[in-house]
């Protein structure tokens, strides 16, 4: 018997259609590589707060710069069908957005290894835009987490995706 459902594009269930951790056993190793990106909008002054490092909490995006590392690395603890892996870098930039009062977030994630780190990247992106807004609510409750999506993988069996080609 089969580990995956033929019939399926969905890796995560095995051929009784029940949900199972991906056997990457037989994949090689290679270097892979995953960006993905996010934003968090917010009021005028809530970003000059945040640019002037005068928030109450401290350096805002000093803070979600680590938490977004921290979240790369526990990505496995945090979506159950996720493998643990070995990150061999994991690097998390914040642009302010002036314009639209907002903060995009863009995370790399890299290992060499059996399986991709896209999720990796996402988590960070997540819990960095998360930080953000917990250590601004108390001046802006309304801000908004959007956007968060994978724009570049590189390395393994699929090969590369770059979102919008």
């Amino acid at each position: 018997m089969t580990d995956t459902n033929p019939s399926s594009p969905l890796t995560h269930f095995d051929a009784q259609g029940q949900a199972h951790m991906v056997d990457v056993a037989a994949k090689a190793s290679t270097h892979r590589v995953a960006v993905a990106e996010g934003r968090i909008t917010m009021l005028p002054a809530t970003l000059a707060l945040i640019q002037a490092g005068t928030a109450k909490k401290g350096d805002v995006l000093g803070i979600a710069r680590i938490a977004g590392i921290q979240a790369a690395k526990k990505t496995s603890d945090l979506i159950p069908l996720c493998h643990p892996i070995a990150l061999t870098r994991v690097a998390v930039e914040f642009a302010v957005e002036a314009d639209t009062h907002s903060v995009l977030c863009r995370a790399t994630a890299e290992c060499t290894g059996q399986t991709g780190v896209e999720m990796e990247a996402l988590s960070a992106v997540s819990v960095a835009l998360l930080t953000v807004y917990d250590m601004c609510k108390a001046v802006d409750r309304g801000m908004v987490i959007g956007g968060v999506r994978l724009v570049e993988k590189r390395g393994g069996k699929s090969g590369e995706f770059v979102a919008g080609s």
